[in-house]
């Protein structure tokens, strides 16, 4: 099923195949079909593949990180395994080099002929946050010789590269839009900017979102720079306005959010007992979080329940009150056209790509690892309170739960574990890909995510090991490159449970 927002999506490298076109078609030139299509037609689309590729991927790294597990039991995602032959787990593939790709280098080119520096710079951005999604979940994947013409085979780059190249292209968004010069305003980039409505100021705290988590790769190596860290998470999202969250009409499964009822892809899921621990008082010292019935609900008996990964619900009967309801907060033979939703979870949220919240626990580490615990708890707090209005939460409530003793009282009592956890819950689901990212950085670490415990069943081909990276797309790598697949052991069985750059210290 394909996800459209807003606008209906369009074949992006098929629309823009006439953009080296000879100077004798202007002869022909009719403004309404427009033989180069400027930016502010392209960049929608682009907006809505970037919602695409994470929300597709995020169906199975959800279950890598256990945010939640399938309803049935043995699934080979939950085993942390994978679907041989599939695309499955390669939709941000997917959008990184053909639905983003080179779209990117046309608004570059038509932006800086036209001396738009701010569609430059959101291009460039765009592209920084592609590649740092990228291979955050793939690990070594194709950087210098992406797109290059006449080429059948295309040679891997280490993932150190892909994040300095991340890195290069946020710090040249931020020089175009910070341009006042040429065909600059708010007006002409707000006719193709559904995000930031033209506000470049807020296009400049997404590119340091960027350099922010890119740094925080660094954090199990010898050159990881905390105080660099920080200053980007300062410099970037400063409130829940600034978060990037692609809109959804919502109306019908062509323009409804990918989470929502109306278009049906979560009906098999069910939040996990490690994320429900997280919420009811079992982790936190008894107290149970006000956000529970908000981002969950209870079965019909009023009980809160969560699933083992492998294991699925043991109750199979939809008219048993224990029945685990849907994540749409129904039972599971409820029409799902007729549900309301809740949460991110309906048919006319907002999909957030990066969160304030996010950027306050980010910080809130960095400052930890520094030893500056003063700062990091401060961080930290700004965090809960970010996710917890995000969540809509009563002030009260809020406050009462700030007060307790699940959050802890002074910054000398604050542990890593408080800090991971809670930027688990405030990424649940939403940013389902860092909080993966995060896991594997400390090694599934039960030290740090308190109560994980890995499926218990695991992929037959895993060896024992827990996943690790996504395997590349199937139809572009294992179909027409597997000759440099061999180059990383792409080809091996268990190339998944293989660990990634940032997690070696």
């Amino acid at each position: 099923m394909k996800n459209k927002i807003i606008v209906a999506f369009i074949g992006l490298m098929g629309l823009f195949v006439f953009n080296g076109c000879d100077d004798y078609l202007d002869i022909n030139f009719d403004p309404s079909n427009p033989q180069v299509a400027e930016g502010f037609a392209i960049l929608p689309p682009m907006l809505g593949q970037m919602v695409r590729g994470v929300s597709f991927d995020t169906r199975f790294v959800s279950q890598y990180n256990q945010n939640w597990a399938q309803v049935a039991t043995n699934n080979v995602w939950d085993q942390h395994g994978y679907v041989p032959g599939s695309d499955a787990g390669g939709d941000v593939w997917r959008s990184n080099y053909w639905s983003i790709g080179k779209n990117v280098d046309i608004i570059i080119e038509q932006g800086t002929l036209k001396e738009q520096w701010d569609y430059v710079g959101v291009a460039k951005a765009i592209r920084a946050w592609s590649w740092q999604n990228t291979t955050d979940l793939h690990g070594e994947i194709i950087l210098k010789e992406a797109w290059e013409p006449n080429r059948y085979v295309f040679n891997f780059d280490p993932q150190e590269e892909v994040y300095q190249e991340a890195t290069r292209l946020a710090n040249e968004a931020l020089a175009d839009l910070s341009r006042t010069d040429g065909n600059v305003s708010v007006a002409n980039l707000g006719r193709g900017d559904l995000v930031y409505k033209g506000d470049r100021t807020k296009w400049i705290k997404f590119a340091y979102s960027v350099l922010a988590h890119t740094a925080q790769r660094y954090s199990n190596k010898s050159n990881y720079d905390p105080a660099k860290v920080i200053e980007y998470c300062d410099k970037s999202l400063a409130s829940n306005d600034d978060n990037f969250s692609v809109p959804h009409a919502g109306t019908n499964s062509l323009d409804g959010n990918f989470f929502g009822p109306l278009r049906g892809n979560l009906n098999n899921f069910r939040p996990t007992v490690f994320f429900l621990n997280l919420l009811n008082g079992t982790v936190f010292n008894g107290v149970t979080d006000p956000r529970l019935p908000l981002m969950l609900t209870a079965s019909a008996d009023g009980t809160f329940r969560g699933v083992i990964p492998t294991k699925g619900d043991p109750v199979t009967s939809n008219t048993d009150p224990k029945r685990m309801p849907n994540l749409w907060g129904a039972n599971p033979s409820a029409t799902v056209s007729t549900l309301p939703g809740k949460y991110f979870f309906t048919n006319n949220a907002v999909h957030p790509l990066v969160t304030y919240s996010e950027i306050q626990f980010i910080k809130a580490e960095a400052a930890f690892i520094k030893g500056d615990k003063a700062l990091a708890y401060d961080a930290f707090k700004k965090g809960i309170i970010a996710h917890m209005d995000l969540a809509k939460v009563p002030a009260a409530a809020r406050d009462t739960y700030m007060a307790s003793a699940a959050v802890p009282q002074t910054s000398d009592a604050l542990k890593l574990s408080d800090i991971m956890l809670q930027k688990y819950i405030a990424c649940w689901v939403i940013g389902s890909l860092e909080t993966w990212t995060d896991m594997r950085r400390y090694n599934y670490s039960s030290d740090v995510y308190t109560g994980f415990a890995p499926p218990p069943a695991l992929y037959i081909d895993n060896g024992g090991k827990l996943a690790y990276r996504l395997r590349p797309r199937f139809n572009s790598e294992y179909v027409w490159n597997r000759e440099s697949l061999n180059t990383i052991g792409g080809n091996d069985a268990n190339y998944h449970t293989k660990p990634v750059w940032f997690t070696i210290k």
